[in-house]
């Protein structure tokens, strides 16, 4: 059954999910904050900078007014950057009156909160509950979701009923989706590995090879699994999609943001000089900030989130960091 669907943020995610949407006979309205860029994409039908050659079909509703794209809506996406989905949904709270479904699509940690997506949207939309949330989650670049490729991902609800409709609303015959009832899990496994896909960015910098890789992302995978099990998540979600699955992607794929920002880092380059020329958001640099201290908070040992943190905010010299994880006390592999 079509649905009627407010796709929130015009980025190249936003792009991508809005017109599998409208692929799957949807109505889909897809709202841009800035005027410029929506007065671009309205002439355009498209954004050559983050998605070229990708358009928009014509049926879906291009907007810059936020009342106007959410206010009929029965499925609010929110395809935001992680630190700005807060900002958001105050501003939806105002001109939304009545229940409505809720599809995160933002990988991150909330600074200072330290609050995952779902969390923030219990806390700011007053008419939502936690049985009409859902995260969307998996190992899914933009770029290859909007031509159609191969592509599975993972819907986590902590209501079953609804992560099976979040199922119905986004399969297609290219893009695949599982169901969870472990959000916890799979919005820790797809925050937190885009920290370890920035120190995988730093060792390609720095030169090193496939032994350097296959080590980084079997010891990220255990941190992000203390974390997860350290705060209520099954251990075995970190072996599925939202798990290892985006991780690889997210360290080894030339898409990658996060392993881009790390990759600069490795050959020399300033964080604030890499950001200052980027399109696009690398949320790994936000999210370490909170994984940093999540781990003091929680007590759970996370050196590659420490290292990444100390290279990120206090110029530690990347190499000087790999030898330090290297030279760390010798003792029995551990899981979790």
């Amino acid at each position: 059954m079509p649905e009627h669907t407010a796709v929130l943020g015009a980025g190249s995610w936003g792009i991508a999910i809005a017109n599998c949407l409208a692929s799957n006979g949807h109505r889909v309205t897809l709202w841009e904050f800035d005027r410029s860029e929506y007065q671009n994409l309205v002439d355009r039908r498209c954004h050559p900078t983050k998605l070229p050659d990708i358009f928009i079909p014509p049926e879906t509703l291009i907007t810059n007014d936020l009342e106007e794209a959410v206010s009929e809506a029965d499925f609010l996406v929110l395809a935001i950057p992680a630190q700005k989905i807060r900002q958001v949904c105050l501003q939806v709270n105002e001109v939304v009156h009545r229940p409505t479904c809720c599809v995160n699509l933002a990988k991150g940690v909330e600074i200072g909160t330290l609050m995952r997506m779902s969390e923030v949207l219990r806390a700011t939309l007053s008419w939502i509950d936690d049985d009409h949330i859902a995260t969307l989650s998996g190992p899914s670049h933009a770029e290859e979701v909007a031509r159609n490729v191969p592509t599975s991902v993972v819907a986590a609800s902590t209501s079953l009923k609804f992560a099976e409709r979040i199922q119905r609303l986004f399969s297609s015959s290219s893009f695949r989706v599982y169901r969870s009832q472990d959000i916890i899990g799979v919005e820790l496994g797809g925050s937190l590995k885009n920290v370890v896909a920035i120190a995988a960015g730093v060792t390609s910098g720095l030169g090193y090879g496939d032994n350097t890789m296959g080590a980084l992302i079997t010891r990220g995978l255990a941190e992000i699994s203390r974390m997860g099990v350290k705060l209520g998540a099954d251990p075995l979600t970190f072996a599925g999609l939202s798990g290892i699955g985006d991780l690889i992607t997210t360290c080894i794929s030339p898409h990658s943001r996060n392993r881009y920002v790390g990759n600069r880092i490795g050959k020399g380059e300033m964080l604030e000089d890499i950001l200052r020329g980027m399109v696009m958001v690398a949320e790994g640099v936000d999210t370490c900030r909170s994984a940093e201290e999540m781990a003091r908070r929680y007590q759970v040992d996370m050196p590659i989130t420490r290292e990444v943190y100390n290279v990120l905010f206090e110029n530690k010299d990347p190499s000087q960091a790999l030898v330090d994880l290297m030279g760390r006390s010798l003792k029995e592999e551990v899981w979790h």
